[in-house]
């Protein structure tokens, strides 16, 4: 019944349908339909929405799907890269059980698109608190700390290029020049294009000049 009522967008009707059902059996695929019965029900509400996802996945731990929307419950939660990324976090958690658990799933493309997003979304937080510890000079330890943190747990990172560059900056600034060239090589090698592409070239040109030199003293 359940399905017809949500084709004619009758939500309430459809929620209202799978309560009765649930009373009758606890069927985690019960729960997920519901859960997305109430994504349309005016006012929304999403605390009902993730206890319906949730309440699956109690009754059967590898109910699948439900992981994937809960995922999705998160993700439109997100919040810009200088908020709290605690639902990124969540969302990030989900989706990556959906795709190692169900990896030929009918919707592991969207939650391999959403899980980037996500992690892209993690990752760039955490770059701005990078940049901001290096541009201001606060503290370039924990810019280069918060750099390899990206590359260490998100290496596809969609942004990486910037990270590589600001390595680079960080490191010179501690005065460590050498360890600098592989994140420039990194940047020139992996990218055909990026604005940070020809400083990257020169700068990387000028610090195995510098390395030379001081072999030859």
């Amino acid at each position: 019944m359940s399905k017809p009522l949500a084709k004619l967008e009758a939500y309430d009707k459809c929620v209202g349908a799978l309560d009765k059902a649930i009373e009758l059996k606890k069927d985690p695929e019960f729960y997920v339909r519901r859960g997305l019965c109430r994504q349309k029900v005016t006012p929304f509400d999403a605390k009902a929405e993730l206890a319906d996802y949730n309440g699956a996945l109690a009754i059967k731990a590898d109910y699948t799907p439900a992981h994937y929307y809960l995922g999705m419950a998160h993700f439109k939660q997100l919040r810009g890269p200088t908020r709290d990324q605690t639902e990124t976090r969540e969302a990030i958690t989900e989706f990556s059980t959906y795709v190692q658990r169900y990896p030929s799933g009918a919707l592991i493309a969207d939650a391999k698109a959403r899980l980037r997003e996500s992690k892209d979304r993690l990752s760039e937080s955490e770059y701005n608190v990078g940049y901001f510890y290096l541009r201001s000079r606060m503290s370039i330890p924990g810019a280069v700390d918060r750099f390899a943190g990206i590359l260490k747990n998100d290496p596809e990172y969609t942004g990486r290029d910037a990270v590589y560059y600001q390595m680079a900056q960080a490191l010179v600034l501690a005065g460590q020049p050498a360890a600098a060239i592989p994140y420039l090589d990194k940047l020139v090698t992996d990218f055909e294009v990026s604005e940070y592409l020809e400083p990257a070239r020169t700068q990387l040109a000028e610090l195995k000049a510098q390395m030379q030199a001081q072999i030859k003293k």
